[in-house]
C-alpha cells in the first residue's frame, strides 16, 4: 500500500510540474524580466517579487546552505567509493548508495536540460553577469531539497541511536525549510522557480523511498 502511495505522489508531483511549464510557457506572458525578458503568469510572479525585493544577505546564506548539501552529498560520494573499493564490485555496495548516485545524476540531469531549455529568467541579473539567466526551476531548492530530503532517508541505516537520528532529522529538514524560504525572499527567483523546484523534489524524493524500500523488502525475501 505504502508503495502505491508513493508511485501516486511521485507521478502527480511530477504531472503537476510539467503542467507548470505548460502554463508558463503559454499563460499571462508579460515582459517584467531584465532586459525585457518575458516571464510566464507574470503577475503573480510580479507580485510577489514586489513584495519580497531583493534580499543578498538571504541569498548569501542559502548559498552557504547549498554548499552544507553538496558536503552531504560528497560524504555519500566518499561512502560509496570506499565501500566499492573494500568490496570489489558495484553489486555490493549498499543498495542505498548505488540508488543515491542514481538519484543525483537525474538531479544533474535536470539542471542541464532547463539551462538549456529556458522557461523563465531570473528577475534581476546576478552580479558578474552581463545577462539573465535561467531561474525555472529553481536549482537551488532542488539541490538541497533532494540531497538533504534523501540523506534523511537513507542515515537511520548508518545512525542506530534514535536521538541521533531525530537531531539530525532536525537539521535537514531546517536545512531545507531555509533555503527555500531564503530563496523566495532573496529575490533571485520568481515565485513559479520555488514551486517548480519543490514539485521536481517531491517527485524525485518518492521515487528514490520507493526504490530503496522495494530493495530493502526484496533483501528479506
Amino acid at each position: 500500500m505504502r508503495n502505491k502511495v508513493k508511485i501516486l505522489l511521485s507521478g502527480i508531483s511530477a504531472l503537476l510540474f510539467v503542467m507548470l511549464i505548460v502554463i508558463l510557457c503559454f499563460a499571462d506572458r508579460g515582459a517584467i524580466g531584465p532586459e525585457g525578458t518575458s516571464i510566464g503568469l507574470s503577475h503573480l510572479n510580479r507580485f510577489f517579487f514586489e513584495l519580497t525585493g531583493v534580499n543578498m544577505l538571504c541569498y548569501n546564506i542559502t548559498d552557504w546552505l547549498g554548499i552544507t548539501a553538496v558536503l552531504t552529498a560528497f560524504i555519500f560520494a566518499v561512502t560509496g567509493l570506499i565501500q566499492l573499493i573494500k568490496r570489489r564490485t558495484f553489486m555490493k555496495v549498499d543498495k542505498e548508495i548505488l540508488a543515491l548516485g542514481g538519484l543525483y545524476l537525474l538531479v544533474i540531469g535536470i539542471y542541464v536540460f532547463f539551462e538549456n531549455v529556458i522557461v523563465n529568467c531570473r528577475p534581476v541579473i546576478m552580479p558578474g553577469c552581463s545577462h539573465p539567466e535561467a531561474s525555472f526551476p529553481s536549482s537551488h531548492t532542488m539541490l538541497v531539497c533532494v540531497i538533504m530530503g534523501s540523506a534523511v532517508m537513507i542515515m537511520k541505516k548508518y545512525i542506530k541511536k534514535k536521538s541521533l537520528q531525530r537531531v539530525f532529522a532536525v537539521i535537514c529538514y531546517g536545512i531545507i525549510l531555509v533555503t527555500v524560504i531564503g530563496r523566495l525572499i532573496s529575490g533571485v527567483h520568481w515565485f513559479t522557480d520555488i514551486v517548480g523546484g519543490i514539485l521536481i523534489s517531491v517527485s524525485l524524493l518518492a521515487l528514490y523511498s520507493l526504490i530503496i524500500c522495494s530493495g530493502r523488502k526484496n533483501e528479506y525475501e
